[in-house]
């Protein structure tokens, strides 16, 4: 029998083509896109994975019109009070990593509420990445370092990988083994850069509203079908 993964990580994409093909706003696509997230929490807990991270909510996405942007933020605490309980009932913990500090404040509240109700549950971890960026997490790690060294208490030649893997937003977390990007596009768009090093890469053209359990199953079938040799040669 196969061992579960650990971690896997998901670039949710497609909403909004998902609500342009159906002649909708694109809130109805991010909307509908929350059904989806509830489908693969579910799977993923009901597999045993320990660790799911999915991207809400990148630090690029400031940049969208305002009224899209306050729709995500409205709609990430519409989530969280809807599904709190199911959170519960299923032992799912809830965590976010990203710059919350930009968050609007009812957003940054009713998150840190959901993380508190949630930190005792020893199911799922499921982690919102929410005005996330890669960039900004390794550089919030550079100056932490730095103003370690400036402190005198690192030693600059003695900063290695799992130094600074210390200085993470969650150093705790397992690099994930599989990242899913649905909606077809091949890019990593600055997501956790660190952790996905050694990471298997899956894109599906499936848009995320319509992602399911069934997709998530053929991505982790892909995954065991293949070799993971981290750099080095496999005999035989």
């Amino acid at each position: 029998m196969r061992e579960p993964l650990q971690h896997i990580a998901i670039i949710m994409d497609g909403n909004g083509r998902w609500a342009k093909k159906r002649l909708l706003p694109r809130v109805m696509g991010h909307k509908e896109g929350t059904k989806a997230t509830k489908r693969i929490v579910r799977a993923c807990g009901e597999l045993g994975v320990k660790y799911l991270t999915i991207y809400v909510f990148s630090s690029e996405n400031w940049e969208r019109p305002l009224p899209e942007v306050d729709a995500l933020m409205n709609l990430l605490v519409d989530m969280i009070r809807q599904e709190i309980q199911d959170l519960m009932d299923n032992n799912v913990r809830l965590c976010a990593l990203g710059n919350l500090a930009r968050l609007p404040e009812f957003t940054r509240r009713e998150l840190e509420w959901g993380i508190e109700l949630t930190k005792n549950n020893t199911g799922l971890r499921l982690n919102l990445a929410v005005s996330y960026g890669g960039r900004e997490e390794i550089l919030d790690a550079c100056r932490a370092l730095a103003e370690r060294a400036k402190r005198g208490e690192v030693n600059p030649a003695d900063i290695d990988e799992q130094m600074f893997r210390t200085h993470l937003y969650q150093p705790e977390v397992p690099d994930p083994e599989l990242l899913i990007r649905t909606g077809g596009d091949q890019r990593i768009s600055n997501y956790l850069l660190w952790q996905i090093a050694y990471t298997e890469l899956y894109v599906t053209t499936t848009l995320w509203p319509d992602f399911d359990r069934q997709g998530l199953t053929e991505a982790i079938d892909a995954y065991h079908s293949r070799q993971r040799r981290f750099g080095k040669v496999l005999e035989g």
